[in-house]
């Protein structure tokens, strides 16, 4: 059992996702309408995003008196939106167990110091296991669809995580927002990125829909393709 996901990016023309320096107002809502129109229950980002998002520098230290078992756990299951934080180390700080009006759930890996796991209990976030010293995405993905009830996950990046989800072939949609623009800058990275150790194969897709939008944007969607053989 799992939920149906989408990886919705925004790139420019060449690719490039990083926004720094593209000068477009009308970007991020443009790519917030999108999102919204796949009416998820859960939505994914990186810890790079989400620490952005939460506004917190560090998280206090001595909360923890002993060892904290690394069990998942749970504050809220009926919540109608999920902030799901792909954070192996435990390195947000969150104000809030809320995220954007959405619960936080912290997946992280055993790694995690007691005193992170004590904190967000203090402040009432959610988190699970996804493994010892790496993430299994295929562990985590059910445990969201049988404990939460997510039933449409929408993952929003950065590049490593979209990647990771594609790479595990957890995707059943992807879905692109293409800018009127090209970017150019080899350092910045692409919508979607694997470390070469890591990759299996290209996810193969079918093109389902092209929609041209305001501002020359195009929204590019495609669902999983039968694998070349």
């Amino acid at each position: 059992m799992k939920p149906y996901i989408v990886a919705h990016m925004m790139s420019s023309l060449d690719g490039r996702s990083l926004t720094d320096g593209w000068h477009l107002d009308f970007a991020t809502d443009l790519y917030e309408d999108t999102a919204a129109k796949f009416e998820a229950n859960g939505w994914v980002c990186g810890r790079v995003t989400m620490q952005e998002i939460s506004h917190g520098d560090d998280y206090p230290k001595g909360l923890a008196k002993g060892t904290v078992p690394r069990t998942n756990h749970f504050v809220e299951r009926n919540a109608q939106q999920y902030a799901i934080s792909i954070d192996p180390q435990g390195k947000v700080a969150w104000k809030s167990n809320t995220a954007l009006k959405s619960h936080v759930i912290e997946v992280l890996t055993e790694q995690v110091p007691d005193d992170y796991l004590a904190y967000l209990q203090s402040i009432g976030v959610s988190y699970v296991f996804g493994g010892a010293s790496e993430l299994d995405l295929d562990k985590v993905v059910p445990t969201l669809a049988t404990e939460l009830g997510v039933k449409k996950l929408i993952v929003e990046g950065g590049s490593h995580v979209s990647g990771a989800f594609v790479n595990a072939g957890l995707v059943d949609e992807v879905s692109v927002l293409i800018l009127p623009l090209v970017d150019g800058r080899s350092e910045h990275p692409s919508s979607f990125e694997v470390a070469m150790d890591k990759w299996h194969a290209p996810a193969y897709l079918k093109l389902t829909s092209v929609e041209k939008l305001e501002h020359d944007a195009l929204w590019l969607r495609y669902t999983k393709a039968q694998q070349v053989v």
